[in-house]
């Protein structure tokens, strides 16, 4: 299993059919995500690939106080319940070594980030009524 950057193919089909998956199935809430990526020179985005299958993708951002901000989150319908988001979320704290990691996310993905360690504060509802949450990991300091 490897993360492999794929800004540069965000609008590649199989790209951003996976990307679909982070968006909701709204063509232009797709389509601002791929020009996001294509404009936003500190946004970057990967893919967990085993071999010839691609698994998820990631997409995120990282500040100068190495915080690391989840843009998108997805694993293929498939591989999901299998660890794989665990796994392409670990593949990235390897590769980074961010001090922090924060996602927003609604009902449908709290509890996953939940599982896997993350802590988790409500930032109530949004005026369409779906609650939003605010997901932060704070990583063990690496020892020397």
């Amino acid at each position: 299993m490897m993360l492999l950057d794929v800004k540069k193919q965000v609008a590649s089909p199989e790209i951003s059919q996976l990307l679909e998956y982070a968006v909701y199935p709204d063509e232009e809430a797709l389509s601002k995500a791929i020009q996001r990526y294509e404009r936003e020179e500190d946004l970057e985005l990967y893919v967990l690939k085993n071999e010839d299958e691609l698994i998820g993708i990631i997409g995120f951002q990282i500040d100068e106080e190495r915080v690391l901000t989840i843009t998108h989150l997805a694993i293929s319908p498939e591989h999901r319940d299998q660890g794989y988001g665990r796994g392409i979320i670990l593949e990235v704290l390897y590769a980074k070594e961010p001090e922090r990691i924060i996602a927003e996310t609604d009902e449908d993905a709290v509890d996953f980030y939940r599982s896997i360690g993350f802590e988790i504060v409500s930032l109530g509802r949004l005026a369409h009524g779906v609650e939003r949450f605010r997901c932060t990991y704070e990583t063990e300091p690496q020892e020397d």
